[in-house]
């Protein structure tokens, strides 16, 4: 069940666009049915076209065993409609996996919308891709993700009710991200030095957006050394004045002598062309998909690298959001505390790849659908009373 979570084979740049012949063939051969096929069954991908309010979006929904479909809204200037199926299909399956293995009554879903969140966002925009999410009457909620904030998805609420993450009641899920990201390298920590200490220890963060600037505050409390980097100077600058940190160049990170190696950009980061410049016996970051390909967790188990898988990790901002649909109502105390036993989950996870001799995005695997087939049974079992 775990390949369904990673990229295609071909080659993938860090920011996760297939590079050459081989990943532009697997891109463009695809037709629709036979990339749902490959990524293993979904139960409904819908397709919102608004010409005259410019929208173009995919809605899918992988899976709705453990609860309604929980799962940002991407905005991303996709290459091809391809590409942009591709990413909501990969998206979503890791929501019911990520919703799954922290213990959220949701399933997994993920929206993208095809355009420039620097230049094409405007309300009607947004209330047309509302629309879109209300057609599907709840079996999907959608919330923030990449290229979109929380003042979007106020704009997407004007048109349904089945949006999270609002600023009067979660707000931004950045934060407890990167919490929950700090909690987890101190798990990793914890399983390779036998202490979650990071004083003193060297990381190197790609990626200093929303979610890396506030794990480099993190660390930088707990008396880590940080390098960083970042695409827009504008952030590196940010996190330099701000923070102290040390900055490199984006393609020098990977060449950083580190203790942890920790990837907050978009993804595919972790490929045959880093891995061998990657000298830090930990990984673990907040980027989605950081795996090129499957084969790629097995080669850093055979090198002994801790991964933390990336919807293990980085499960912070859903956790967030979740907590607003409990009968309770938002907490942030609440929030915080279930963030914080990430680091229970990823020492799990790294136990049990150590125990199976598996790598550790298999081990999350197995944790995550197993919930959801201990669900399924349960529902067949009462249909049956």
């Amino acid at each position: 069940m775990g390949r369904g979570l990673h990229r295609p084979a071909g080659r993938w740049d860090a920011q996760g666009w297939p590079q050459g012949a081989a990943g532009k063939g697997v891109m463009r051969s695809m037709t629709v049915f036979e990339s749902i096929a490959r990524l293993g069954p979904h139960e409904q991908v819908v397709f919102a076209h608004d010409p005259p309010r410019r929208l173009r979006m995919i809605i899918a929904v992988h899976d709705t065993t453990l609860g309604p479909a929980l799962g940002g809204c991407r905005m991303w200037p996709y290459r091809t409609e391809e590409e942009a199926l591709e990413d909501v299909l990969r998206l979503s399956r890791a929501m019911t996996y990520k919703n799954s293995i922290h213990g959220l009554r949701l399933g997994g879903g993920k929206s993208v919308i095809i355009g420039d969140p620097r230049t094409d966002k405007t309300s009607d925009l947004f209330e047309a891709a509302g629309e879109a999410v209300e057609r599907l009457q709840g079996r999907y909620i959608t919330a923030e993700d990449v290229g979109t904030n929380a003042q979007d998805m106020v704009m997407m609420r004007n048109a349904t009710a089945y949006v999270a993450g609002l600023p009067q009641t979660s707000g931004d899920p950045s934060p407890f991200t990167a919490l929950g990201v700090f909690r987890g390298i101190q798990a990793c920590a914890q399983a390779l030095w036998g202490s979650s200490d990071l004083d003193g220890r060297r990381v190197a963060i790609q990626g200093v957006g929303s979610v890396g600037f506030h794990l480099a505050r993190h660390l930088v409390q707990a008396g880590a050394r940080v390098t960083v980097t970042d695409i827009r100077p504008e952030k590196i600058l940010r996190a330099v004045e701000q923070l102290g940190v040390d900055s490199v160049e984006p393609d020098a990170i990977f060449d950083v002598p580190c203790d942890v190696f920790s990837p907050c950009a978009l993804g595919g980061a972790i490929n045959d062309d880093t891995i061998p410049r990657i000298k830090a016996p930990i990984i673990a970051g907040a980027a989605n998909n950081q795996l090129a390909e499957p084969r790629h967790g097995d080669i850093l188990q055979q090198r002994g690298v801790i991964y933390a898988p990336d919807y293990v990790i980085n499960g912070g901002g859903v956790i967030n959001v979740a907590e607003e649909l409990t009968p309770e109502g938002y907490s942030a105390e609440r929030a915080r505390a279930k963030v914080e036993r990430i680091f229970d989950r990823v020492l799990e996870v790294i136990e049990l790849s150590r125990r199976r001799n598996i790598p550790t995005y298999r081990a999350a695997d197995e944790i995550a659908w197993q919930r959801v087939q201990d669900a399924r049974a349960a529902l067949k079992a009462h249909s049956r009373r």
